[in-house]
């Protein structure tokens, strides 16, 4: 056997084997929620053909031809009785795209689709597209909205870095062949965007994330409510947009916040994740947290416990930008197990599992943050007291 057949099959082995791996729950856990040993997802769960030219006459060294940097910030739904990932891939030029993989359990053995998603463009070509968040709507198309990157074209000349965001919409029957709508249209800069998966008041709802730059949320911002009539031609007209979650003082999310995937309906109302930011000297951090909204009104905030529901740990908080963790899907299963599909520090994908039943009693019984240290101690005392009060009656 030569080199070349030598290497493949090394390569093929290795490739098969991670892929492979079984995954296993990390116990005790918080009671909460159950990490994952292993990360569902890595650069390197790409397929081999995406990466390596295999005819050893035109790469005899058997190079990588395209190489993945990155695989995170994934969209998720059960599909045709398969998990689905719509996983961010990222290459070594710096350019996103959007790859289907799917799994038979949720917590190992995903297995990308031969191709990439080939995403259509709009007349403005998009530079970078990224986060999808995949939402099965109940006028029976799965939709796709993702944030779409173009530079700025007001930036000065030799500004490089100038962008402006976008909410980019499709839509799909087979997660194979998508239909690229408009984008969405807004006064401000959106990231973020995620479609309820019900019509409210006869109108398309969208949790948006209004910004006044690129980065920086602004002055304002937080999470908004949006109801559009068309979401082919979707249009946010100024005043229809208000903000639900706000930013706090010395929080979690005091510089931005955002919404994850979108909204689990459950009998208490629905369950939300979201990501929220803080600065530290290490830079920039982020965490998920939890909230709740009614059931007849899902722009009312009902619950939100106080602090961060997860966390970068470990391994986690290294990557190509340490100290994030980030979620655009989850899967709320037959069962109510609910697969929290979260990614870290911009670079790979994790599952934590956990249930319908244990987030809501987290988010109805939880304290909520009373944004002084005075109060953290009258909480603190409380349970101590509660805690003291049944075990001397026991």
């Amino acid at each position: 056997m030569d080199n070349f057949a030598i290497r493949l099959a090394g390569l093929k082995e290795e490739h098969e084997a991670l892929i492979t791996r079984s995954n296993k729950k990390i116990k005790p856990g918080n009671g909460i929620f159950e990490r994952y040993e292993y990360p569902v997802l890595t650069g390197a769960h790409a397929p081999l053909e995406w990466r390596y030219d295999l005819n050893p006459a035109t790469n005899p060294y058997l190079m990588e031809r395209f190489g993945i940097n990155a695989a995170f910030n994934a969209g998720a739904m059960k599909f045709e009785g398969e998990y689905i990932l719509a996983v961010r891939v990222e290459g070594l030029d710096r350019k996103s795209f959007f790859a289907i993989a799917g799994s038979p359990n949720g917590v190992d053995n995903f297995r990308f689709r031969e191709f990439p998603v080939t995403m259509p463009e709009t007349a403005d070509p998009d530079i970078n597209v990224y986060d999808m968040r995949l939402t099965r709507h109940e006028d029976g198309w799965i939709y796709g909205i993702f944030c779409t990157e173009r530079k700025d074209p007001a930036a000065m000349p030799g500004d490089m870095s100038s962008a402006i965001a976008s909410a980019g919409i499709a839509r799909t029957h087979d997660l194979e062949n998508w239909e690229r709508l408009p984008d969405l249209v807004s006064d401000s800069q959106q990231r973020n965007v995620v479609l309820h998966p019900e019509f409210v008041d006869g109108s398309y709802a969208l949790y948006t994330r209004p910004q006044e730059g690129f980065i920086d949320a602004g002055s304002g911002s937080g999470i908004g409510w949006a109801l559009v009539k068309d979401i082919t031609k979707a249009v946010i007209l100024p005043g229809d947009e208000r903000i639900i979650n706000f930013r706090h003082y010395h929080t979690i999310k005091e510089l931005k916040n955002g919404e994850g995937p979108h909204p689990i309906k459950t009998r208490e109302g629905w369950l939300h994740m979201a990501h929220g930011v803080r600065g530290c000297a290490a830079g920039l951090r982020y965490v998920l947290y939890l909230y709740m909204t009614a059931l007849d009104d899902p722009s009312r905030v009902i619950a939100e416990p106080g602090g961060y529901f997860m966390a970068p740990a470990g391994e986690e908080r290294t990557g190509d930008v340490s100290n994030v963790l980030f979620s655009s899907g989850w899967i709320a299963d037959e069962d109510d197990t609910v697969y929290i599909y979260y990614a870290s520090s911009d670079t790979r994908m994790h599952v934590a599992v956990s249930s319908i039943d244990r987030l809501v009693d987290y988010c109805l019984n939880t304290p909520a943050d009373g944004f002084r240290s005075a109060a953290s101690v009258k909480t603190v005392n409380a349970i101590i007291t509660r805690n003291r009060e049944y075990l001397a009656g026991r």
